[in-house]
């Protein structure tokens, strides 16, 4: 949940850090965007780090720098430090999601895996959707500087109970040695191989639509749909709770019908949402709650296709999942930096324009999958 609950409980309070700092909005959203690539850089290194130390090394000592690195934005005196620390925060907030995919490895294969993937998933959807609502309320409360606040409690707490309820799911035996030139073999083995590189690249790419809308939050909730920082809801509940129900689905279909089958629904149901979301904002204006019922469904569409897409792309490399779960979160990090950074800008103008990067996203996302799936295993 670390990765999520950085970006979406602090979106609320942009437009204050913008004020307080005295600086323009767009510099105030690079704030965003270090924090992501910062994040989608360290994501290459925790999967390897923890094919040779282990799962609970890694995870304990990235909570501890995530610790740290909150409690010093939260005493930013200006635009620069908070810069620096949500960079050390975008370094040590990766682990959780990259580790606790190679753990699920570790332990299941096959549906037993995919349906594990999904309820993780509704636990990772916890995050964004409560994140931007007490973020809203800490804002308005106590300013800016309680919602970093608030993480590093969280983040204390987490580490107590990683501590002392985590075990270590991979056993010295199976551990790869940190040598310079094997880990440098293996990524060329992951990177190189060129059916899961794409196909991850379709899978990363169907969470587009939801990105788009977390990187324009602000703009949409408070410039598109006229509401106040406490009304984020209106935006994440949806979302969100299309993803979590999405996920629930996911995992109790695993047995029943196949991963092909499960992917296909998701697409469907995915641009058959996305079309609608772009005709409503074509012929009306923009207004709750019609903005923001399509990405409800388009929520459970992504969140049924996306652990069976994870758990067939992990699958092909069982010896080193740990750096095939850190490419994958590479991938995906990096595409939301971009996104958040040089497109979501550009999108900022209109609920039509939002809805057209959600359809153009889908399509690459559907495009990259269907190739991968033609190439060798």
């Amino acid at each position: 949940m670390m990765g999520a609950l950085s970006i979406d409980a602090y979106l609320p309070a942009l437009p204050s850090i913008a004020h307080n700092f005295g600086v323009s909005a767009p510099a105030a959203q690079q704030t965003l965007t270090v924090y992501l690539f910062s994040f989608a850089f360290m994501t290459l290194f925790y999967g390897t780090l923890s094919d040779s130390f282990g799962r609970r090394p890694v995870i304990l000592v990235s909570l501890l720098l995530y610790l740290l690195s909150s409690i010093g934005a939260g005493c930013a005196q200006n635009l620069g430090e908070l810069l620096i620390f949500r960079v050390l925060q975008g370094l040590s907030a990766g682990a959780g999601g990259v580790v606790g995919r190679a753990i699920v490895g570790d332990l299941l294969s096959g549906a037993e895996a995919q349906r594990a993937m999904a309820y993780m998933s509704v636990i990772f959807g916890l995050a964004p959707a409560i994140a931007p609502i007490l973020g809203g309320w800490l804002q308005a409360a106590f300013g800016w500087r309680s919602i970093f606040m608030f993480i590093a409690l969280f983040t204390l707490i987490l580490m107590v109970i990683c501590y002392y309820l985590l075990p270590e799911s991979l056993p010295r035996k199976d551990r790869h040695a940190f040598h310079f030139k094997v880990i440098v073999a293996n990524y060329w083995e992951v990177g190189s191989h060129a059916r899961f590189m794409v196909q991850s690249l379709g899978n990363v790419l169907s969470f587009s639509g939801i990105l788009i809308y977390v990187g324009a939050a602000p703009v949409f909730v408070m410039n598109i749909l006229h509401l106040s920082v406490k009304d984020f809801g209106w935006l994440f509940i949806p979302l969100i709770g299309g993803m979590t129900l999405g996920s629930y689905l996911s995992g109790w279909l695993s047995h029943r019908v196949t991963a092909a089958t499960l992917i296909g629904v998701g697409y469907g149901i995915m641009f058959t949402s996305a079309f609608a979301n772009l005709a409503y904002s074509w012929f009306f204006i923009a207004a709750i709650p019609w903005a923001v019922i399509p990405m409800f469904f388009y929520g459970i569409g992504m969140s049924l296709a996306m652990p069976a897409m994870t758990v067939l792309t992990l699958e092909m490399f069982p010896r080193v999942r740990g750096l095939a779960s850190s490419l994958q979160s590479f991938l995906f990090m990096s595409i939301f930096a971009i996104g958040s950074g040089v497109i979501c800008p550009l999108l900022f103008d209109s609920a039509f324009h939002l809805a057209s990067g959600v359809i153009v996203g889908l399509i690459l996302s559907l495009l990259f999958w269907c190739m991968g799936s033609r190439l060798p295993a």
